[in-house]
C-alpha cells in the first residue's frame, strides 16, 4: 500500500547500499482531515493564543518579557539536544569570560532567534533565510565545523551515540533528493491557501525535521522555524510561543508521532498532538506574563517609601534586575552609569527589601539574584 507520507529511496550496491526516505512534498495527499476532535483543539489553540497575543501587547514591559522567555526558551531548546546547562549559566553576568561551550550553544541561540525575526523585515520565510539563520545558531561553536549555514551534501543519520548507516534509526533524504525536497517545502511555506495555520506550521515542523537538511542544528532550527512562521502569518505579533517545554516534557511521544507519520502516513495524530503543544504552550506564558506582573506590582509597592534622593537610581536599578536578574556590582554600577559605592548601596536596599538575594561569590566579585524572578522562568527548565 502506498504511504502518503513518502517513499524508502535506494542508494548505491553492494557494500555501500543503503536506504533513505524521502518525504512526498506537502500538503499530503488526501489532505489533512479535520474530525470533531480536531476541530476543538483547533478551536482550543486560537482561543489560548489569542488571549496571549492580547496580554501580551499589554504588558507594561513587553520586549523584557520577551528577552526573558527567548533565553528560557535557547536554554529549554538547546536541553533537547543534550546541553547541560541552567539558566544561572545562561544569565551569569561573568558569561563573557566563563562562556563554556553549552553556555554559547545557549546564547547563540538566542542570536539566531532574534536575527531570524530580524531578517524577516526584509525576507520571506525562505530557505537563504533558514540558512543565514543557521549560521548564526552554529557560529564558533560545537557543531561549527558543520558547514554553519549551507545545507549538506553529504548522508546524515539519527541513532544513537555510536550507530551507522546500516543500523540508524531514521535516514533523511540522500542530498539530492534533500535539495528537492526543501524546494518543496519552501513553496509550501509560501503558498496561499486555505490551511489553517496552525496546522500548516504542525506539518511544517515534522517536514523539516524529517528532511534534516544540515549536518547539526536541525533540531534547533525546526523548533524556530515554528515561531518564525506563526509571526509571518500573523498568528502571534511577537516571539512569545516557544514548544520546547513541551516537546522536552514529552520527548518519547514528540519522536513517536513523527516516526508514526513516516511509517504509515498517519499525519493526523501528530497535528493532534501538535495542537495540544500550542495550547498548552500559550497558557503557560499567558500564566508566566501574569506571575511576573505581579512581582513587578508587589516589589516596585516595596520601593514606595525609598527616600526621593535616591529613588530614581533604585528605580533604575529594579528595572536593571529584571532584564539582568543575575548581577554583580562592577557591570551593573557601568550599565547604570553610577560610582561602585553608590551602586552597591542601591543593591543593599534591594536587599534590604527582601527583592535581591545575596547569592555567591565569583571570583573577587559579589553576585546578587532577583530570585522570585528567577523561580517563575525555572519552570521546565
Amino acid at each position: 500500500m502506498k504511504n502518503r507520507a513518502g517513499k524508502t529511496v535506494q542508494n548505491f550496491s553492494g557494500e555501500m547500499a543503503y536506504s533513505s526516505f524521502y518525504p512526498q512534498p506537502l500538503p499530503p495527499n488526501p489532505n489533512i482531515e479535520v474530525d470533531a476532535e480536531m476541530q476543538q483543539l483547533l478551536i482550543d489553540a486560537h482561543k489560548k493564543l489569542a488571549l496571549l497575543n492580547g496580554l501580551s501587547d499589554r504588558i507594561p514591559n513587553k520586549d523584557l518579557f520577551i528577552s526573558m522567555y527567548v533565553r528560557k526558551e535557547a536554554l529549554v531548546s538547546s536541553q533537547i539536544e543534550g546541553t547541560q546547562c541552567t539558566l544561572e549559566d545562561v544569565l551569569n553576568p561573568e558569561i563573557d569570560e566563563n562562556a563554556n561551550a553549552d553556555v554559547s550553544d545557549v546564547v547563540n541561540y538566542v542570536r539566531a532567534i532574534n536575527f531570524g525575526i530580524k531578517r524577516m523585515e526584509d525576507l520571506p520565510l525562505c530557505n537563504r533565510l533558514i540558512r543565514e539563520t543557521h549560521a548564526v545558531l552554529m557560529n564558533s561553536v560545537r557543531g561549527g565545523d558543520k558547514t554553519p549555514g549551507e545545507f549538506r551534501v553529504s548522508q546524515n543519520w539519527i541513532g544513537g551515540i555510536g550507530s551507522t548507516l546500516k543500523n540508524a534509526r531514521f535516514i533523511p533524504p540522500n542530498p539530492q533528493d534533500m535539495i528537492d525536497c526543501m524546494s518543496a517545502l519552501e513553496r509550501f511555506m509560501n503558498e496561499d491557501d486555505e490551511m489553517d495555520p496552525l496546522i500548516k506550521a504542525a506539518l511544517l515542523h515534522y517536514q523539516f525535521e524529517t528532511i534534516h537538511p544540515f549536518l547539526d542544528g536541525n533540531g534547533r532550527v525546526g523548533r524556530l522555524l515554528i515561531t518564525l512562521f506563526l509571526m509571518s502569518k500573523e498568528v502571534i505579533s511577537s516571539p512569545v510561543l516557544y514548544l520546547s517545554c513541551f516537546l522536552k516534557s514529552n520527548r518519547i511521544e514528540y519522536y513517536d508521532r513523527m516516526s508514526e507519520i513516516r511509517r504509515v502516513g498517519n499525519y493526523e495524530q501528530w497535528v493532534k498532538f501538535f495542537l495540544r503543544g500550542v495550547a498548552e504552550t500559550a497558557e503557560d506564558a499567558t500564566e508566566t506574563i501574569d506571575r511576573l506582573n505581579d512581582l513587578h506590582q508587589k516589589n516596585e509597592a516595596k520601593l514606595a517609601d525609598v527616600p526621593t534622593r535616591s529613588r530614581q537610581n533604585i528605580m533604575n536599578l529594579f528595572a536593571y534586575i529584571e532584564r539582568n536578574p543575575i548581577i554583580e556590582t562592577v557591570k551593573t554600577a557601568a550599565a547604570l552609569g553610577l560610582s561602585r559605592n553608590g551602586t552597591a548601596k542601591y543593591i543593599a536596599t534591594l536587599c534590604n527589601k527582601d527583592i535581591l538575594k545575596y547569592s555567591a561569590k565569583s571570583g573577587k566579585a559579589l553576585v546578587f539574584a532577583y530570585e522570585e524572578y528567577l523561580d517563575i522562568l525555572r519552570k521546565d527548565t
